[in-house]
């Protein structure tokens, strides 16, 4: 396997991991808002979006830390 070949591998696990992480997001905004409408108790509507968030927030972490990370090599002079 070439190197190319190699990171593009490599990325396309972290994009399935990012469409996991943003179907689960989804899900947990639909969650919330069904129970929401249906009368839930408020700490099941705040705990789904709190779930909500921290789901984005590590989705934002990944994309960073790959996408947007510098490669140590690249760091030294």
């Amino acid at each position: 396997m070439t190197p190319q070949e190699q990171d593009e591998q490599q990325y396309g696990e972290i994009d399935v991991v990012l469409l996991y992480l943003e179907d689960t997001r989804r899900r947990a905004e639909r969650a919330a808002a069904d129970l929401r409408a249906g009368g839930a108790e408020d700490f099941l509507v705040e705990a789904l979006e709190q779930v909500q968030e921290d789901v984005s927030e590590a989705a934002r972490k990944l994309r960073q830390g790959t996408f947007f990370a510098v490669p140590k090599a690249q760091l030294t002079l």
